[in-house]
């Protein structure tokens, strides 16, 4: 993996860029990773799903986004959104851009 997708890197990008994640999320977010068990770049797809529909970190949300994607069958961000589509996190975007 590069250094660029890193969770690790993601975070310090997100603090760069003023999004500011307590210890305490940051610690949930590891114990998300670890708990199951999965590659970084879905932890980070799952973080990015979260801020985008919760627009702030939301700890149930992201682990119920992750245990989704978490899964051996999603092997690409393609997939990933395939998973998440089905889910209903479609719906959710397509309501959000008409209810503004």
């Amino acid at each position: 993996m590069k250094p660029s997708h890193s969770l690790a890197y993601y975070l310090e990008d997100l603090w760069s860029r003023g999004f500011k994640l307590s210890d305490e999320h940051v610690r949930f977010i590891y114990f998300g990773k670890n708990s199951t068990n999965t590659e970084d770049w879905k932890v980070i797809l799952a973080l990015q799903m979260t801020l985008k529909f919760q627009q702030k970190f939301d700890p149930s949300f992201y682990i119920s986004v992750l245990e989704l994607i978490a899964d051996k069958g999603v092997t690409s961000k393609k997939t990933a959104y395939q998973t998440l589509e089905k889910r209903g996190f479609s719906n959710m975007e397509t309501k959000r851009r008409t209810s503004h």
